[in-house]
Parts: structure tokens; C-alpha cells; sequence
């Protein structure tokens, strides 16, 4: 297939506008070089490691590939300065920036070299950063897997596409193939985010049975948390996500919920505990069907996204 050429590919060097999302416990250097390697490019999370861990990712992906890809700036990990400076000394090519306020961040990321790309959830905060000077961001619905905003994907670009005009608009939230990617390039998105997608990759270290349940889920099986909160985590439907929605009708407290919630994405995402855990992912579910190597995933999306669009303007004929 032929590179594909958007504000994304051009400002990042990479052959296809596919960025893969960062995913606690999950996005680690084999799938991030994977990703890499099949022409678009991945994110390594720094959610709750430690900053050796990091280092070492950084270090293990550039081994396996020579291909750009980043590291996600989590704002409320409280390692997060070290975080940056490790993003910093170790050049990578962007850092995506999320949880918390990305601008002080655009000026020590662009001394080092490294593009700064948000994750944004509104007009407001889009062309702030915008104007403060980030190389791209990300537009995430409430569709998406693990942490999310207020707005669907679909009201998202409707709001925020026409408006950011001068730097790259990447799209996220259940965006799982080249239907989906289809859309976005077509409402003037520079390129798409997948997470989801990637959790079914042959490459993925989630934990099988993680893999198993996305698998068997069908479109109706993923819940939000912490909605009434605005604290969204979307994930499959578990026991205790039973117990955290019902503690959150009957208006518990918040430490309650904090107490209830921690730890139980990682039980999902590296023990297996899918009951007692929760598995972030989604709700594109139904397209969810099989694991395959990554580099399958990304020619699958890119060549269905493509004969979707050279067959659009038969619409209008």
C-alpha cells in the first residue's frame, strides 16, 4: 500500500496517520515497536511505573525499531516531572499529554525536540493549546476505553474540526477500523487514534483473558464509571463495575469509589481478573473479533479506509 500523506504523517514522519493510544499496563516497547514497524506509529504509558521502567521501555523500543513513535505525559501521575525530563534526554519523537493542564509542558517538550500533542476534550481547550503552541492534539469521545470526556467522538469533530485549522486533529473513541477512519479524514481530521484495536494485537502483553472478553463482548457490554463524577472510565461490564455503578446511584463518597476503583485495571490488564477487574476498552465491540499481528491491523484499517474513500465520490455523482 501506498504512504498515506495528512498533516500527521508529515509532522510525525510516519507512512500512515494511525497513532496508537497509550493503555495502562498494556502499551509497553513490543507493541509500541510493533506498531512502529507496520507504518503508523505507538505510545508508550507511563501511568503508574516507575521512571526506570520508562527509561528501559524507551530504550527496548528504540532496539526493535528505528521507526518514530512517543511516550503519553500522564499530569496527575505523581512522577511526572521526572516523566518529562526522561521524554526530554531520551528525544523521543512527540509525547501525548493528558489528566491535567498540557501548556506548561509545550516549552521544555520543544527545547528537546519533542512534539507536544494533548489530548483535548473541547472547542475551549482546543484552541488554547492551539494558540500556545502544541504540534498536534487529540480528540477523544466518550466512546473510547479507560479514562474519557463528556462529549461523543461524532460531537467532537463536528465542534472542534472546523475550528483548528493550523495544526493536526487527531481523532479517538472507538474508532476500530477504516470505516471509522474513513469518517474522521472525511470531517478533516489529520489522522485517527486506536487503542482498542491494538489491545487484540498478536503483539499486545494484556492478559489473555482480557483478550478473551473483549472477544466474546458484543456492543451493549461496556459501562461508564464515575460518569456523575466527571470521572469517566469506560469498560467492559464486571462485578465490580455492578458494585461501583450501584455505590455511585446511592451517592457514596468519592473516597468510597477511589477505595473500590484502585488497582482493578490492572487486575484485568495483568492478572486476568476480569470479574473483580475491569477491562478498559472501547465500545466498538462487535468489530472486535480476532487477534492478529499489528502489522495485519494497520494494513486492514489503511486498505479498507481506502476503498471507502476512492469510492466516495460516487455518492455525489
Amino acid at each position: 500500500m501506498c504512504p498515506m500523506k495528512t498533516k500527521l504523517t508529515e509532522l510525525l514522519g510516519i507512512r500512515y496517520p494511525i497513532i496508537q493510544g497509550a493503555m495502562a499496563w498494556i502499551s509497553e516497547s513490543k507493541l509500541v515497536s510493533a506498531v512502529a514497524n507496520a507504518g503508523a506509529t505507538g505510545v508508550i504509558n507511563t501511568g503508574g511505573q516507575t521512571s526506570d521502567y520508562i527509561r528501559e521501555q524507551i530504550r527496548l523500543t528504540k532496539q526493535m525499531t528505528d521507526k518514530p513513535f512517543g511516550v503519553n505525559l500522564m499530569l496527575q501521575s505523581p512522577n511526572k516531572d521526572e516523566v518529562l525530563e526522561i521524554i526530554c534526554e531520551e528525544k523521543v519523537a512527540f509525547a501525548t499529554i493528558g489528566a491535567g493542564n498540557p501548556v506548561p509542558y509545550f516549552e521544555p517538550l520543544h527545547a528537546a525536540g519533542v512534539k507536544a500533542i494533548p489530548v483535548v476534550p473541547s472547542v475551549k481547550l482546543a484552541k488554547r493549546v492551539q494558540e500556545k503552541g502544541a504540534d498536534a492534539m487529540v480528540i477523544e469521545g466518550f466512546e473510547a476505553g479507560g479514562h474519557d470526556g463528556m462529549q461523543t467522538t461524532l460531537a467532537l469533530m463536528t465542534n472542534v474540526l472546523p475550528e483548528i485549522l493550523d495544526i493536526p486533529v487527531v481523532v479517538a473513541g472507538s474508532i476500530v477500523d477504516g470505516r471509522g477512519m474513513a469518517a474522521a479524514l472525511l470531517m478533516g481530521a489529520s489522522g485517527v487514534q486506536m487503542g482498542s484495536r491494538f489491545l487484540l494485537a498478536e503483539e499486545c502483553q494484556v492478559h489473555p483473558n482480557s483478550k478473551a472478553a473483549i472477544i466474546a463482548a458484543t456492543d451493549t457490554d461496556s459501562v461508564i464509571t464515575g460518569f456523575t463524577r466527571n470521572n469517566n472510565v469506560r469498560g467492559l461490564r464486571s462485578k465490580f463495575t455492578d458494585e461501583y455503578l450501584r455505590l455511585e446511584r446511592e451517592g457514596a463518597d468519592d473516597e468510597v469509589l477511589i477505595a473500590l476503583a484502585r488497582g482493578t485495571n490492572r487486575k484485568a490488564a495483568v492478572e486476568g481478573d476480569t470479574v473483580n477487574g475491569v477491562v478498559q476498552v472501547g465500545q466498538g465491540l462487535n468489530r472486535l473479533n480476532r487477534i492478529q499481528p499489528a502489522k495485519e491491523i494497520v494494513e486492514e484499517v489503511i486498505g479498507e479506509m481506502t476503498e471507502l474513500l476512492r469510492n466516495a465520490p460516487k455518492l455525489v455523482e
